[in-house]
C-alpha cells in the first residue's frame, strides 16, 4: 500500500496567522501558506516564518487595530 505525500493534499491558499504572546492577540493576513485540504494544517515556508517573526517582534505598524472582547468559561 503507498502513501500519498502530504504535499499531494495541500493548496497554495492567503490564510491569517495568529499568535498571542506576552499578554497580546496578534494578527497577520494575507500570509502565503500550504494548507491540507482534509485536515486544514497551515504550512509555512521557513521565508514565511522568518517574515511573521520580524512582523510581530520587530513592532512593524499595523494596517488597523481591532477590538477584542475576552470572556471567562468557568
Amino acid at each position: 500500500m503507498s502513501q500519498k505525500n502530504s504535499t499531494e493534499k495541500t493548496v497554495k491558499r492567503n490564510v491569517t496567522y495568529s499568535l498571542f504572546k506576552d499578554g497580546k492577540f496578534y494578527i497577520v493576513e494575507n500570509v502565503p501558506a500550504r494548507v491540507n485540504t482534509e485536515t486544514g494544517e497551515e504550512f509555512f515556508s521557513p521565508a514565511t516564518v522568518e517574515s511573521l517573526h520580524n512582523i510581530i517582534l520587530g513592532k512593524k505598524t499595523p494596517v488597523r487595530t481591532v477590538q477584542t472582547p475576552i470572556f471567562d468559561f468557568s
